[in-house]
C-alpha cells in the first residue's frame, strides 16, 4: 500500500493488485464511504534493441471482445428454438465452432487436444489438432442454417486453397495453414491422460487412401454453389480433375471413414461416397451449366449404385453391412439416405436403420462398428461415437419418427459438460465423455440434428436435394472471414 498525491487537498492511497492493475482509494468528502476505482496500467518485457511494447488495457480489451461475441450470436437464426435448452445448445455449439476455427485461413479444427483416449489406459490415442476434408460438407450447412455464411465461406476458401494441386496429392485431412507434412509421432516420455499411452503429435491417416473425401469435397463445393457462396469456374477445373483420379480410384479398396489400421477393405460408405461424388457432377452440369463428360459421370454413377446393391447389402438380415463380404454393421451407413443414395421410405434404408438400433447401441447411443467385427488394426475398446447418435437421429427424422429423434437428441444434449462442450465419444459404463475435447464434429451434429427437428427442411432435407439450401447474400456473406473477425480480441 503506497499513497499518491493528488490535486487539491486529497491524498489518494492505492494498491498493487497485479502485474496488470492498481487500485486506488480515497474517502470523498460528502460521505464516509470509499469509493474504489481502477488504474489500468502494464509491465512489458523487451531485448535492448527493441522498442518497448504495451499491450492495451487489458479490461476494455475484455468488454471488446465479450460485446464482438455477442454480437456476433445476435446475428445466429435461432429463432425456432423455443425451448432455452435447445437455444442455448445450438448457440453454445456454434460459438464452438468459431472458436476452433483459425482467422487467417478459415480452417477449422476438429479438436484442440492431442491424445485424450476413446479408452481409459489404452492405446486409442490421436492427433485432432489438423483439419479434416470429411467435415466440410456438414459443417457448411451447420454454418448456413445458422446464418453464417462467412465462416462457411472461409471453410470453403480453406478447403480449395489446402487440396489444390495434382490430383493424386490431395489429403484426407491437412494443417490449419494448409500443411501437408503431419508426421506421427510418439512421445515416450509422456506419461499421458490417466496413463493412456502412447501420446502422439501428428497423424498418420493424412497419407491414407479414404475414397469418402472425394465425395465430402465434391458435395461440399455442390452445397456451395447452391447457397450462392464463392466463384465457380476456378473450382470446376479443379473438380474435374480429381474425378479423373476417382475413375478408376473407386474400385479399389481403402481405409475408410474411420481410418481404419487393420488393412483397406471395400467400405460400403466409401463407395457410396464415391457416387456422390459423380452425382454432384451431373448436378453441376445440369444446374450450373459446367462443361464435362455428363455420360461418362452417369454412367460410372450407375455401376457404382448397382455394385454396392449387389454387394454390399445383405438381402437375409434386410440391411446394408460395414464393407464387401462382411456381416459387420457401421454407422456411417445412417447416412445414405441423407446423401440421396436411396431415398427415406426404401425398405432397405429403413431396414439398416433397424439393424444398427439392434446391434450397434449402448444404453441408447450409437458405436460407430463392433470394435471385435471390424478389423482396425488396435486392441482395446472405446466408446458411443456421439456424432454417430445425432445421426440416427437425422435417419429418424426422415423416415417419420420424430418423437423417437427429439427424445435421443434431449439425451445427448444431458452429455454435454458444464460449458457446453461435447467431446468425440461417450462411455455409458463410466457415465464420461471420452477422446479429444472439444470436438468439432459433435457438435456439427448437434447443430444440423437441432435443425432437422425444427424445420421441415433442414439440413438433411437440404443435402439430399429434397429441399432448398440457404442462400448468402451481399449481407450475410462478404466473400471473406469477415471484416470483424479482424477486430482485436481476447482469446
Amino acid at each position: 500500500m503506497a499513497s499518491m498525491p493528488l490535486p487539491g487537498r486529497m491524498r489518494w492511497n492505492w494498491q498493487l493488485l497485479s502485474p496488470f492493475a492498481a487500485r486506488t482509494c480515497a474517502p470523498l468528502p460528502s460521505s464516509r464511504w470509499e469509493k474504489a476505482y481502477l488504474i489500468p496500467f502494464t509491465l512489458a518485457y523487451h531485448p535492448l534493441h527493441r522498442e518497448p511494447h504495451f499491450i492495451d488495457d487489458a479490461r476494455k480489451r475484455l468488454e471488446h471482445t465479450l460485446a464482438w461475441w455477442r454480437e456476433w450470436t445476435r446475428i445466429c437464426q435461432l429463432s425456432e428454438f423455443e425451448a432455452p435448452g435447445w437455444n442455448e445448445a445450438v448457440e453454445r455449439s456454434l460459438v464452438t465452432l468459431k472458436a476452433l476455427s483459425y482467422q487467417p485461413s478459415g480452417g477449422i479444427v476438429a479438436a484442440l487436444t492431442t491424445s485424450l483416449p476413446e479408452e481409459l489406459g489404452g492405446v486409442r490415442n490421436w492427433d485432432y489438432r489438423y483439419c479434416w476434408i470429411r467435415d466440410a460438407t456438414l459443417t457448411l450447412y451447420a454454418f448456413m442454417n445458422a446464418g453464417r455464411f462467412d465462416e462457411a465461406g472461409a471453410f470453403r476458401e480453406w478447403m480449395l486453397r489446402a487440396a489444390a494441386g495434382a490430383p493424386d496429392q490431395m489429403q484426407i485431412m491437412y494443417g490449419i495453414g494448409g500443411e501437408r507434412r503431419l508426421t506421427e509421432i510418439e512421445l515416450h516420455w509422456l506419461p499421458g491422460y490417466e496413463n493412456s499411452l502412447p501420446v502422439r503429435i501428428g497423424n498418420g491417416a493424412h497419407e491414407q487412401i479414404q475414397v469418402d473425401v472425394f465425395g465430402e469435397l465434391m458435395d461440399t463445393l455442390y452445397t456451395a454453389r447452391k447457397s450462392q457462396l464463392g466463384p465457380h469456374q476456378e473450382a470446376w477445373r479443379f473438380q474435374q480433375a480429381i474425378l479423373s483420379r476417382l475413375e478408376s480410384l473407386w474400385r479399389g479398396p481403402d481405409q475408410g471413414i474411420w481410418e481404419v489400421r487393420g488393412g483397406a477393405k471395400h467400405f460400403v460408405y466409401s463407395k457410396m461416397m464415391a457416387w456422390v461424388a459423380f452425382d454432384r457432377a451431373i448436378k453441376a452440369v445440369e444446374q450450373f451449366g459446367f462443361p464435362g463428360p455428363v455420360g461418362k459421370w452417369r454412367t460410372l454413377r450407375d455401376e457404382i449404385h448397382r455394385e454396392v446393391l449387389a454387394r454390399g447389402y445383405d438381402k437375409e438380415r434386410n440391411t446394408f453391412v460395414q464393407h464387401y463380404d462382411g456381416a459387420g454393421l457401421d454407422a456411417s451407413l445412417l447416412l445414405m439416405a441423407e446423401v440421396g443414395f436411396l431415398p427415406p421410405d426404401d425398405p432397405r434404408f429403413r431396414g439398416t436403420v433397424e439393424a444398427i438400433e439392434r446391434d450397434l447401441m449402448e444404453d441408447g447411443l450409437v458405436l460407430r462398428y463392433r470394435v471385435g467385427e471390424t478389423k482396425d488394426g488396435l486392441p482395446g475398446e472405446e466408446g458411443t461415437f456421439l456424432v454417430c447418435s445425432f445421426w440416427l437421429a437425422d435417419a429418424y427424422t426422415m423416415i417419420g419418427r420424430g418423437h423417437d429423434a427429439e427424445v435421443l437428441f434431449e439425451r445427448l444434449l444431458s452429455l454435454r459438460n458444464d460449458l457446453g462442450f461435447l467431446a468425440e465419444e461417450y462411455h455409458p459404463r463410466h457415465r464420461r465423455e471420452l477422446g479429444n475435447f472439444p470436438q468439432a464434429f459433435s457438435h456439427v451434429g448437434l447443430i444440423n440434428t437441432a435443425y432437422n427437428l425444427r424445420r421441415i427442411n433442414g439440413p438433411a432435407q437440404q443435402r439430399a436435394d429434397r429441399s432448398a439450401s440457404p442462400h448468402a447474400t451481399h449481407t450475410s456473406w462478404t466473400g471473406t472471414a469477415g471484416e470483424q473477425h479482424r477486430e482485436r480480441s481476447i482469446d
